[in-house]
């Protein structure tokens, strides 16, 4: 009862939250384009499936993703497992491999998961006609995504500035987008968003939280926080290079055969 307690008053705050939505779009449907709604049954239907669907994603975040965000983050740092006895070898960044590697992993595995990536991807092989292919975009984003996440956990494991890692990241990303392809340059910026969405956020925000909680010296809202921009840039970097990187092999062939 308690659990269904919870999840009813979950299903309350996320029709509230999605109510101003709903009343936007029906109110310019009705008062602006002055139309009917197209299929009324239907769409009270859907909206119905929303929110049972946001309601029970929220519950999810709650009971596992986020507690197993954490417990990994606690396994992986503590002592007994890093086989370091003093505080002194603790702070030390060269300990934490697994966590480097796991972030990396996680950060791969979610990204290539992620329901609107796969949308995205699917669309613009679509749009190009297969010019570009669904499943390498997917990849090209999940490798940043995972290089991303390490370089966020190192972050967080050294507790070094976020400012230094974002001004240079957006320095890398001004020139490659001054020397990138055109037509990839609003994919791979738009890659970047999708990629913190359903299932990449809880787990990362949750990986975060648990290393700034468990290593020591950290804290939890100064260095918990901030590897979602991490998620959220590093796969555009990782676009635009595989877009130079394939234009350069072309020209290359190209070349050849003349």
């Amino acid at each position: 009862m308690t659990w269904l307690q919870h999840f009813l008053d979950t299903l309350l705050e996320t029709g509230r939250d999605v109510l101003p939505i709903a009343a936007i779009i029906i109110g310019f449907q009705l008062l602006v384009i002055r139309k009917p709604i197209a299929h009324p049954g239907k769409t009270l239907l859907g909206f119905i499936n929303v929110l049972i669907g946001i309601a029970f994603f929220l519950e999810g975040l709650k009971m596992a993703l986020f507690p197993l965000g954490e417990l990994m983050a606690t396994q992986l740092t503590a002592p007994e497992f890093l086989n370091i006895a003093d505080s002194t070898a603790a702070a030390d960044w060269r300990n934490y491999g697994w966590v480097y590697l796991f972030g990396a992993c996680i950060g791969f595995a979610t990204a290539l998961a992620e329901p609107s990536l796969l949308a995205v991807a699917t669309k613009a092989e679509e749009i190009s006609g297969k010019a570009i292919s669904a499943l390498g975009l997917r990849i090209a984003v999940s490798f940043g995504v995972a290089i991303g996440i390490a370089l966020g956990t190192f972050r967080i494991v050294t507790g070094t500035q976020l400012y230094f890692y974002i001004v240079t990241c957006y320095a890398v990303l001004i020139i490659q987008t001054l020397f990138a392809p055109k037509f990839i340059i609003g994919l791979a910026y738009d890659t970047g968003g999708v990629t913190t969405s359903t299932v990449t956020v809880p787990l990362v925000t949750a990986l975060g939280l648990g290393l700034a909680s468990t290593i020591p010296g950290r804290n939890s809202l100064l260095d918990g926080f901030g590897l979602i921009s991490f998620a959220c840039l590093f796969p555009i970097i990782s676009v635009l290079g595989y877009a130079q990187l394939a234009e350069w092999r072309a020209k290359k062939r190209n070349s050849n055969h003349s």
